[in-house]
């Protein structure tokens, strides 16, 4: 397993003036993106061992930022 956080610009390359103009013109998204990098920061202290969690709940971080990335991807299609 890969101890990587999963950005946005990487998971969705060549979208990153998409990202940022739905930032800044849709306040539904911008939330969506900053519980992302939430979820994403805490997903990642967790794997590397910085803030260790039991393994439900790091599972039940992983879910949640799926969920959040697939939102993201539908406001972005």
């Amino acid at each position: 397993m890969s101890h990587v956080p999963h950005e946005l610009a990487d998971d969705f390359p060549g979208q990153a003036e998409k990202i940022h103009a739905l930032k800044t013109e849709n306040a539904h998204f911008a939330k969506l993106v900053e519980e992302y990098h939430d979820v994403n920061r805490a997903v990642h202290r967790a794997e590397t061992g910085v803030e260790p969690v039991s393994e439900a709940a790091e599972t039940d971080m992983r879910k949640a930022r799926m969920k959040l990335k697939d939102e993201i991807a539908a406001l972005l299609a």
